[in-house]
């Protein structure tokens, strides 16, 4: 795939009559296909009282349709190797798998049959309801999982769609019911909302005109959707600690509203953070806490703007004992990050990794669908891919340095702890 990466991808957009649309790109290096079904049905269009509704719907949508049962769909997928995978993050849930070239066509109108025509069984809503609350159950007992929960809520609020867990509640699944799934399918999963990329060794004519006649009859208008609120402003620290015990490992997680993901200044915050967490073994957070100083099994952060201002993210796992020593570690590296800005040699550096990670993403089938629902979702256009260097390329160290000025205070960072409770003598 890096051949073709090299000559830039060259994807086929096509706007069908419902309203979906259907992305092909084209790439023979394997006998495979990958296909990529997302659909805009994330957590963010679920009410707070019904908080989960979008996980629970992702999780029943392949557990029979009006034309396979579930165990139909297993078997015909089974028999061609694939595994269909269906995931829901805040704005989205997606549908993918692959597939051998050859299978193309049987395992897309598997996929599509799944999105469109789910039934919803009363006796799988019941069975995925019970393993998803036991997912939850078993989430209050990991402190990683806790300490990122009760992050979000200090930083949004548990009003706001981002501030809200994503499995839901264990109130709110309880109640869950196969209408409140299907109620919500028919709700959000519409033709205009669906956005279909296939990326393999197919000609793109055929996967179009393979999609269209699956989709044929298809109708729904995609509903309007409500503006998403702003994060609350913040102007002091806020601090949350959750006690586990019998934990090895103290969970740290702490962090800042950003930005949005077409705000201009986004290709600075992404080298910030960088620079911050993550470039080498775990940019400036990890040499200080993990190299130089040794206690941690792990120190990074993460970035994640979207359709509103997500999150930037740092994570570190500590002995408890050092609970104490690392968020002070953490609160030196953001505050002088902040307050001093970052060297010419990062810059060049981060843009230098973060430029040579682009063929990268794109050297599997999978990546290359991944990153055209990006594209999608956020019209960047189809040449993307070859102007994002130069967006990189085009950040200057006067720009880095105003994203961590104007983000990076601890004495405005949430900050969650999750583990075991410590002796005061062994904090």
């Amino acid at each position: 795939m890096t051949i073709a990466y090299a000559r830039g991808l060259s994807p086929v957009r096509t706007v069908l009559a419902s309203g979906a649309i259907v992305t092909v790109q084209e790439a023979s290096m394997t006998p495979a296909v990958t296909i990529n079904a997302t659909i805009q049905a994330g957590g963010v269009f679920e009410s707070a009282q019904q908080n989960g509704v979008a996980f629970l719907t992702g999780r029943v949508l392949d557990r029979g349709t009006a034309n396979r049962s579930a165990d139909v769909i297993a078997e015909e997928l089974d028999e061609r190797g694939v595994s269909l995978r269906v995931s829901t993050a805040r704005h989205t849930s997606a549908l993918t798998c692959t597939c051998l070239a050859e299978d193309f066509d049987d395992v897309l109108a598997i996929v599509l049959d799944t999105v469109r025509h789910p039934v919803f069984p009363a006796a799988e809503v019941a069975k995925r309801r019970a393993e998803t609350l036991n997912s939850l159950r078993q989430d209050q007992d990991n402190p990683a999982v806790r300490a990122a929960d009760v992050l979000l809520e200090l930083l949004y609020g548990s009003e706001h769609p981002y501030g809200r867990r994503a499995k839901g509640t264990i109130d709110t699944v309880t109640g869950f019911t196969r209408d409140d799934l299907a109620a919500f399918h028919r709700a959000r999963y519409r033709p205009g909302l669906l956005s279909l990329v296939i990326v393999g060794d197919v000609d793109p004519s055929h996967a179009r005109d393979r999609a269209a006649r699956e989709l044929d009859g298809w109708a729904g208008d995609a509903p309007a959707d409500a503006p998403l609120p702003p994060p609350p402003p913040h102007d002091e620290r806020r601090e949350s600690v959750v006690t586990i015990e019998g934990k090895s490992q103290s969970d740290i997680a702490y962090g800042f509203t950003s930005i949005k993901r077409l705000d201009p200044r986004y290709y600075a915050y992404w080298l910030m953070n960088n620079i911050l967490g993550q470039f080498g073994l775990g940019g400036r957070l990890a040499d200080n806490i993990r190299e130089r100083q040794g206690m941690a099994y792990y120190a990074y952060s993460a970035i994640d703007p979207s359709v509103g201002e997500g999150p930037l993210l740092i994570r570190a796992g500590v002995d408890p004992g050092n609970v104490a020593r690392a968020v002070a570690a953490i609160d030196y590296e953001v505050g002088s990050l902040g307050a001093q800005g970052v060297t010419a040699d990062e810059v060049a550096q981060s843009k230098q990794y973060l430029i040579g990670s682009i063929p990268r993403m794109l050297e599997t089938n999978a990546g290359i669908a991944a990153f055209l629902q990006t594209v999608e979702q956020f019209n960047l256009g189809l040449d993307y891919d070859r102007r994002l260097p130069e967006h990189l390329r085009a950040v200057t160290i006067e720009e880095v340095n105003a994203a961590a000025a104007e983000l990076l205070h601890p004495e405005r960072a949430a900050v969650a702890i999750a583990g075991p409770s410590v002796p005061s003598d062994g904090a």
